[in-house]
């Protein structure tokens, strides 16, 4: 992919974390769009509500990102959620429920530009960026929530399943 044809190539993009030099590889990995940054809950909710983007990224555990993310969607931004530490079962069930359209761990931040592009150019169709995503990382779910988690069809019975409850 050339980043000519870059789906991100001049968009407006908010990244949330609190940690600085996380924030700081976000902006050079998608250097070819315009990224703002919030390093809290409230800048980050100050920003959502008076600006539109065309793609917000959000920590979860530092910065309350499944709140953001509730403010986010109802706004109608696509968001991604972007975790080290909340990287379990249960916060990517939330992800989905909340809207999020991908869970990316920190561990593939050198990969971001590349997964983004996949997962706005998947959404903007109107596809499953869920499929999306688990084809191309089903093996690091998998490794990292044990089989047959990495898979779309899985998490989608577990949501069915929950909401019979």
């Amino acid at each position: 992919m050339s980043e000519k044809n870059s789906w991100l190539e001049g968009k407006k993009i908010l990244a949330v974390d609190d940690e600085e030099d996380v924030l700081e590889v976000i902006i050079e990995e998608l250097e070819i769009a315009e990224v703002d940054v919030a390093k809290n809950f409230e800048t980050a909710t100050d920003k959502i509500n008076q600006n539109h983007y065309d793609l917000v990224i959000l920590d979860i555990m530092g910065v309350n990102g499944l709140a953001l993310l509730e403010n986010a969607v109802e706004k109608k931004m696509p968001a991604v959620m972007l975790t080290a530490h909340a990287l379990n079962y249960e916060i990517l069930i939330k992800s989905i429920r909340k809207g999020s359209i991908g869970f990316l761990p920190k561990e593939k931040l050198a990969e971001l530009a590349r997964l983004l592009n996949n997962l706005m150019a998947t959404h903007v169709k109107g596809e499953s960026t869920w499929q999306a995503l688990f084809d191309e990382m089903g093996d690091f779910f998998n490794q990292s929530f044990g089989k047959p988690m990495g898979t779309v069809e899985w998490i989608c019975r577990q949501i069915q399943m929950e909401q019979m409850v």
